[in-house]
């Protein structure tokens, strides 16, 4: 006979895995109604916890599940490779998904692990989740007892552990760079006005601009929600209506498109036009020129999230206490700048 799940109940009675579990562990989120339906439901069926893979309030699984918004991002694969390395050197496993930048990915992946596969989780918030404001999924894993560390893209409204990027001083440092080389007319490029990345790449372009005392022109400004990347040079474009001798974009993409428009408009890069992108991944290894970039560390960023993590897990840090951690960033030197 077939051992009754919690996807079962929740399918039968067309709730989520989630709700069930609440109803279940008796979190009183869901009406009263709801939950004496589940429950009687479950003792009908005699459903029984998997006590093989409970979570960490009963037995340990030893796995780790990670969440990233997409896998076609480099500095993603960076970042995996330095969660997988720290994690199985503490004897953990790692169960990796993708949410594909939707929230409702997100959600199902959270429910699905949360049954009992994993300790933990390290995850980067997708676009959708960031842009909805919608972060109750993940306070519903933390209340489960699932302790979650936060990468890269991150929330200040969800109390957990967080490891980013000194992405401020980033920016500043790179606008410093571009003053050094004798810019005067630097532009900032981005496709993620709507994310904490983006804003706090932003501050520190406009900090920058200012401790090298060079006036904030909005004009000079391409801050867009991430269009599909076929749209990059449409967006950029209208940058070079005017005199412009600096480009600082938040991503590599956008930086080669801007090269390429660069070239277009009479532009010698890097004589005219100096450029520096964050990340440093393949495409600025293989650009032409190659891209010089603000470098983000992948490989520290998920060594140090793992850590964090297992600290929590092992309870050698306090449960109750969280921290952000930044890891600094340091600007590689290629042929798109002086």
């Amino acid at each position: 006979m077939k051992k009754t799940t919690l996807k079962d109940i929740a399918k039968a009675l067309n709730v989520s895995v989630s709700t069930v579990s609440k109803a279940l562990h008796d979190i009183p989120e869901i009406s009263e109604e709801t939950r004496i339906l589940i429950q009687n439901y479950a003792k009908e069926k005699n459903y029984r916890p998997n006590y093989n893979a409970l979570s960490l309030k009963n037995k340990r699984t030893k796995s780790i599940g990670v969440i990233i918004p997409n896998m076609l991002n480099y500095f993603y694969m960076q970042v995996l490779q330095g969660i997988e390395k720290e994690a199985a050197k503490n004897g953990y496993r790692i169960i990796t998904c993708i949410s594909n930048e939707s929230y409702q990915k997100e959600a199902e992946i959270l429910d699905m692990l949360s049954t009992g596969s994993i300790d933990g989780f390290l995850l980067s918030i997708s676009k959708e989740t960031e842009e909805n404001g919608a972060f109750s999924h993940f306070e519903d894993s933390v209340k489960f007892g699932f302790p979650i560390v936060m990468f890269d893209r991150v929330s200040d409204h969800i109390e957990c552990d967080k490891i980013i990027n000194d992405d401020l001083n980033g920016s500043v440092n790179a606008v410093t760079d571009l003053v050094k080389q004798g810019c005067k007319r630097i532009a900032f490029v981005s496709p993620f006005k709507n994310l904490s990345k983006g804003r706090i790449r932003f501050e520190g372009y406009k900090k920058g601009l200012a401790l090298n005392n060079i006036p904030f022109d909005e004009n000079l400004v391409i801050n867009s929600s991430e269009p599909d990347y076929k749209q990059y040079a449409a967006m950029i474009s209208p940058l070079f209506n005017q005199k412009i001798d600096g480009i600082i974009s938040t991503n590599e993409s956008t930086a080669v498109a801007a090269m390429k428009l660069a070239n277009e408009n009479g532009y010698k890069i890097p004589e005219d036009l100096a450029v520096i992108s964050f990340s440093n991944g393949l495409l600025a290894r293989h650009s032409n020129p190659k891209l010089t970039c603000v470098s983000q560390h992948g490989e520290i960023m998920g060594a140090t999230a793992v850590k964090k993590l297992i600290e929590k897990l092992e309870q050698k840090a306090d449960s109750n206490s969280f921290t952000t951690e930044l890891v600094e960033t340091d600007i590689v030197v290629r042929d798109s700048t002086r």
